[in-house]
């Protein structure tokens, strides 16, 4: 099973970006700091992305757009079960509505 730690301050990670853009190595990094040197990689094309020059080959949205999108995502999930209850408490009430005009008319 693999470890699951809390993510790396936003600081930090600014840090190891600035670094590699100084021209030390994300392996180097990542013996120094225990960091992956994946996740070091991650977080300098992410960073190219959000400056707005996206690395060759590594098109992909900014930090703001992420954001943006798992909010509309979130939002997108609240409106559908509200859909959803609506659209069965308006069944169970038209049956309960049949129901009552049907005894109704009986009489």
């Amino acid at each position: 099973m693999s470890k699951v730690r809390p993510p790396y301050p936003a600081a930090f990670r600014q840090q190891m970006v600035e670094l590699v853009r100084a021209g030390r190595s994300p392996s180097e990094l990542s013996r120094e700091f225990g960091v992956t040197a994946q996740s070091i990689t991650n977080w300098v094309g992410q960073a190219a992305i959000d400056e707005g020059n996206p690395l060759p080959g590594k098109e992909g949205l900014t930090t703001a757009e992420r954001q943006e999108l798992a909010r509309l995502r979130r939002q997108l999930r609240q409106v559908q079960m509200e859909r959803d209850i609506l659209a069965k408490a308006t069944a169970w009430f038209a049956s309960r509505s049949d129901a009552t005009s049907t005894k109704s008319s009986d009489s």
